[in-house]
């Protein structure tokens, strides 16, 4: 079994590299065109993510890390959208703003969980020179040194960075691209891809080759490890001047889409080499964190919850903790294959027969039910300073362990208002000691044609009773 991963909330973690602002448009598609032999697509959503380099820095964030980005933009609507996104994130940006060039953007066409096109606006001019005044500027305070490398021109000096990084005795994990694997040589890691790897040293027949080539190579360019990641086949780490080779396993379950699944690797190796952990611990849990973010559609981050909960198999109901951020995704694909959802909220802090009894008839009004918890914070707003008594991950859990609950997720607001918007769920339930204009995000989903369900009062239930009936029984 692996350890759970502890962030080091003081260390922060510089990220060089080519940003980007990834698009994704969502439709169905009912009939072909009659103009071309193409499917004609009714667009039903949109949504911006943060992507390159800019989803790096996202998923070192969401393990809690202090993250500094350096990057190139344009002066657009685009760049503008990618900073909201990252500032709102609470990434420390540092971006600078080009007119000439176009932010780089990627638009996906989604329709039935399935990219049908991608267009991309970028140019591949090099302006890297930009980005070394920065660099030099916040490189004393950084725990860790990311440089990933698209290809894009942000990079373009990138030599002068490893070279400033190791002589601050900075570790520096690359994502390199290109046949030119000598322009990182010193850092302390490249993470490639296997098609990567062998464009540079050339096919490898089995695994023995591809060690025997690595060990090579990194011995060429100084490194002190090599992280090839290999897809299907997991992930192989060769650790140089003698160390070991090792082989490890794929952890997705499904491979939904590989977008952006090498930016959560090195994100996660360096958020865990700044928190102390050795390269073997820290390409563990990047292997793991891989494995469900592939499990997803698009660009993603996993919390620290959310790789823990992945990290122990003990945990068998897990996979229905759900992040907020993610939820949208997983209710959309479930309304597609004609799945009605229902959603409900509480704190749930004490778990009792009237609970269960409620969310059992919640779920019989659709086909997945989704259970949204208040966290601790909006627990103590509401209930005040001693609640809750059991923290936001043991309420998740118990909840995730009832065969009526599909999804657990949680809100950090008063009210699950904002979630609903965001989810769209088909019903919206609550319990009789409501009315339904006394229900936050009624409104909502009544107007686009959902429905709310208010359930009988369940007498002779309550958790204020259970725990006013520990509390007498401990004053006795």
């Amino acid at each position: 079994m692996l350890q759970e991963f502890e962030p080091r909330r003081d260390a922060g973690i510089l990220v060089v590299g080519d940003v980007m602002l990834d698009r994704y448009v969502y439709g169905v598609s009912e009939r072909i065109s009659p103009e071309a032999p193409v499917p004609v697509i009714r667009i039903t959503g949109s949504e911006e993510r943060p992507g390159g380099a800019a989803n790096v820095a996202l998923n070192i964030k969401s393990l809690g890390m202090d993250v500094q980005l350096i990057g190139i933009t344009g002066a657009d609507d685009a760049a503008a959208s990618l900073l909201r996104l990252l500032s709102g994130a609470g990434i420390q940006c540092h971006l600078a703003s080009l007119p000439e060039l176009p932010t780089i953007t990627k638009v996906r066409v989604i329709s039935q969980q399935q990219q049908l096109l991608r267009l991309d606006y970028e140019s591949h001019q090099a302006r890297g020179d930009a980005c070394v005044p920065i660099f030099q500027k916040l490189l004393a305070d950084a725990a860790c040194v990311v440089l990933s490398d698209y290809a894009k021109g942000a990079l373009d000096r990138v030599g002068d960075m490893i070279d400033a990084a190791a002589a601050a005795g900075k570790s520096v994990l690359v994502d390199p691209k290109g046949a030119d694997f000598g322009r990182y040589r010193g850092a302390t890691m490249l993470t490639p891809n296997q098609r990567e790897f062998e464009a540079v040293v050339g096919p490898c027949r089995d695994d023995d080759d591809l060690e025997a080539k690595g060990r090579k190579l990194g011995a060429e360019l100084g490194l002190r490890a090599l992280l090839v990641t290999r897809g299907e086949r997991g992930m192989t780490l060769i650790e140089m001047a003698g160390g070991d080779c090792a082989h490890m396993r794929a952890h997705s379950h499904e491979v939904f889409d590989v977008t952006g699944a090498g930016d959560t690797v090195i994100g996660v190796a360096a958020a865990a080499i700044a928190s102390g952990y050795s390269l073997r611990q820290a390409v563990n849990f990047a292997n793991v964190a891989a494995g469900k973010v592939v499990e997803r559609l698009g660009t993603a981050a996993l919390s620290v919850a959310e790789l823990n909960a992945a990290l122990v198999p003990a945990r068998p109901a897990s996979s229905r903790m759900i992040e907020p951020d993610r939820i949208r995704d997983i209710a959309r694909a479930a309304r597609l294959r004609g799945e009605r959802v229902v959603m409900t909220n509480g704190c749930f802090d004490l778990l009792h027969a009237g609970h269960v009894e409620y969310l059992e008839t919640s779920r019989r009004l659709g086909d997945r039910l989704l259970v949204a918890v208040n966290s601790d914070a909006s627990v103590r707003r509401l209930k005040g300073a001693g609640r809750p008594l059991n923290p936001l991950a043991a309420r998740m859990r118990v909840l995730a362990g009832l065969a009526c609950v599909d999804w657990v997720t949680w809100f950090s607001e008063d009210t699950p208002a904002m979630l609903v918007e965001q989810l769209r769920p088909d019903v919206l339930v609550k319990g009789g000691d409501y009315t339904i204009d006394q229900v936050a995000g009624a409104q909502t989903v009544q107007s686009y044609g959902g429905r709310v369900e208010i359930l009988p009062f369940i007498a002779g239930h309550s958790t204020s009773a259970v725990i006013a009936a520990i509390a007498a029984e401990g004053s006795t």
